[in-house]
């Protein structure tokens, strides 16, 4: 079962320009005794939750307390991928109608394969795309051979594969935007630094309420509670304990060597050093000019490959891994051409590194929905660290079943709705049936040690990809 998260986390570089309306930010000096929907989680499925709920009349919230956006249209089936496009689409679309200052920038995704079985796996995954799907296989062309794989300053992979319609983003200011939106709206009460230890129903003749919710500054009664906390679910829902599974990760802001010039594409590692694929490094850069703090500090996390610590059911965030840590400050002058002043470069300097929680699913697919014999949960995440590109439509999938069940819409109705109007994947519901299968698959753990991307992976193992 998953812990709370920690306190003295290690100090990320997306908060070091915390939101002034939003640190340590209580709407209401004590916390209110009773609210419609408690949101739990104010990542950017809470927020996106937030969102939804403040653009609907019927609802009053009360929410309790990377920056790679690369939807991937192969590693998963073609409506999957079909809804990360249209995430992209979404979050891109709120940003620009609202000029939100999150350092959006749209552009190119470079994947990159550093084993040639790794990279024939996916020249095969792009043909049955194209064949499959061609309107997505349009966003996605291979490329190989070393006069090609230069354009992209990468150096020595086997092949890449560069997807369109990806972007980076300042994550925590794009949150907060939301956030502090819905409070000056007056459409949320934000208790932050408030953390649910204890979620129970309320008794049969509270008609008002189903939930009791406690926290150490008092208790809450809602009628609705969604839990967006991704990681950290099964603290609340223990019989989640095995389907969505924490783990931990290492990422860093480096500065680049002096006079290089911005990336024009973000990036994706897999394999590389003949690390395991599950766990790709990943990078994208900052800005040169034009947002407060323009160092164009490349933002590089990963590094699982040289980690010397336990990583999977880890939720301590106090902890960085200093193997990887080491990795990602030296690896990234070795895997791309950096241009600039490089030369007797060994490692770049890293102005923040720290750990981060993410929540793996044991079938690799999101949970979102109501949760079965809690009637009034709703929950969306385990998103494998594929997050940016799920959030925020789970968030909105789930806000329409609570509010299709308080206007005594049939659940059934609802889902296939979102289904036939590819606003949720049939993959992704919380059913009983989902929860059965899953006890059939391996551990998060295993299939992680046998290099799986999915338990249904019977191309590879690690071993197997890795040797071939």
């Amino acid at each position: 079962m998953a812990s709370l998260p920690t306190i003295d986390s290690t100090a990320s570089f997306w908060h070091s320009e915390p939101s002034k309306v939003l640190l340590g930010h209580r709407t209401t000096p004590q916390l209110p005794t009773h609210a419609d929907v408690v949101i739990i989680g104010s990542g950017i499925t809470g927020a996106s939750a937030v969102r939804y709920l403040s653009e609907d009349a019927r609802a009053k919230t009360s929410s309790v307390n990377g920056g790679h956006f690369q939807p991937l249209v192969i590693d998963s089936t073609p409506d999957v991928a079909a809804f990360e496009v249209r995430n992209y689409d979404t979050v891109e679309s709120y940003i620009r109608e609202h000029n939100v200052p999150c350092e959006w920038r749209s552009g190119e995704a470079c994947r990159t394969y550093w084993t040639t079985p790794l990279f024939k796996a996916a020249v095969r995954d792009v043909e049955i795309l194209k064949d499959t799907a061609p309107k997505l296989g349009e966003k996605i062309t291979v490329i190989e051979g070393e006069h090609e794989l230069q354009k992209y300053r990468v150096n020595g992979a086997s092949g890449a594969t560069i997807t369109s319609g990806a972007a980076s983003l300042w994550p925590y200011k794009l949150i907060a935007f939301m956030l502090e939106q819905a409070i000056k709206d007056g459409r949320l009460n934000l208790q932050t630094n408030t953390p649910v230890t204890k979620l129970e129903a309320c008794s049969a003749n509270d008609a008002d309420a189903r939930y009791l919710l406690s926290t150490a500054r008092g208790n809450i009664k809602a009628r609705h509670v969604v839990l967006a906390t991704n990681a950290y679910t099964s603290h609340l829902l223990p019989e989640f304990a095995d389907l969505i599974v924490p783990e931990r990760g290492v990422m860093s802001a480096l500065l680049p060597p002096r006079n290089s010039r911005r990336l024009a594409s973000s990036y994706g590692f897999v394999g590389a050093n003949n690390g395991n694929p599950i766990y790709n490094d990943y990078l994208v850069q900052r800005p040169f000019s034009g947002v407060p703090n323009p160092s164009g500090h490349l933002m590089f996390g990963g590094g699982h490959v040289a980690g010397t610590t336990k990583t999977t059911g880890e939720t301590d965030d106090s902890v960085l891994d200093g193997g990887s840590a080491a990795y990602l400050r030296r690896e990234l002058l070795h895997l791309l051409k950096l241009d600039g002043e490089t030369q007797g470069l060994e490692e770049l300097h890293a102005t923040h590194q720290w750990s981060g929680i993410w929540g793996t699913s044991k079938d690799r697919h999101p949970w979102v929905g109501g949760v079965p014999g809690r009637k009034g949960v709703w929950l969306a995440g385990g998103y494998s660290g594929h997050g940016m590109p799920n959030g925020t439509l789970c968030a909105k999938a789930v806000v329409e079943m609570l509010l299709s069940e308080e206007g005594g819409v049939p659940a059934g109705y609802v889902e296939e709705r979102l289904i036939e109007t590819r606003d949720l994947p049939r993959s992704y519901f919380i059913t009983d049936e989902r929860i059965k299968r899953c006890t059939r698959f391996d551990s998060v753990e295993m299939q992680a040690k046998k290099g799986q991307r999915s338990p249904n992976d019977v191309v590879t193992t690690m071993k197997k990809v890795l040797v071939q």
